[in-house]
This record gives structure tokens, C-alpha cells and sequence, in this order.
């Protein structure tokens, strides 16, 4: 995993907390109960991060990819050996 994708995934993860927290003590200002707030807060806070944090989405979602593609590279040069290709590429 690169430094930059846990960095992007612990940025974002915040964000959509502090998202929700925000959304909830709005409401509880508003008089709604804390309870009914959070989870107000989560059913809108979702759609809504997704708007408001769509570059950093967007990092997480490429340094994922990235992260998967190497896995796969690195499975399917297992599986070769394991095959017993010596070059480790599939024929």
C-alpha cells in the first residue's frame, strides 16, 4: 500500500465522520434528539460526502486500483511459478 493511499483513505474517512458529526449537532440544535440526529446525519451524510469529497474519492478509488493491480500481478506470477514457467509470464 502506498503512503498515499493511507493517508487519502484516513483523510477521507474523517472527513465523512466530521461530515456526519456536523450534520448531527445541527440538528440536535435544532431540537431533534441526538439518536434521530446521527442517524439522520448517516443517511444524508452519505450521499452528500460523496459530493463533497469527490477528489479525494476519487485518490482513494485510483490508489485502490493501483494497490489491486499489483496484487493481481503479483498473484499471477505465483500462480506461474507454481505452474512452473520459469519466465513467470502466462503463455
Amino acid at each position: 500500500m502506498s503512503p498515499n493511499l493511507s493517508r487519502d483513505l484516513t483523510l477521507y474517512l474523517l472527513a465523512r465522520f466530521v461530515l456526519v458529526g456536523v450534520i448531527a449537532w445541527a440538528l440536535s440544535l435544532a431540537g431533534v434528539p441526538l439518536l434521530v440526529a446521527l442517524l439522520i446525519g448517516l443517511v444524508v451524510g452519505l450521499p452528500l460526502g460523496l459530493l463533497l469529497f469527490r477528489p479525494l474519492n476519487a485518490r482513494v478509488t485510483a490508489g485502490l486500483a493501483q494497490r489491486n493491480e499489483k496484487r493481481a500481478r503479483a498473484r499471477a506470477q505465483l500462480r506461474a511459478q507454481l505452474r512452473g514457467d520459469s519466465a513467470g509470464q502466462p503463455e
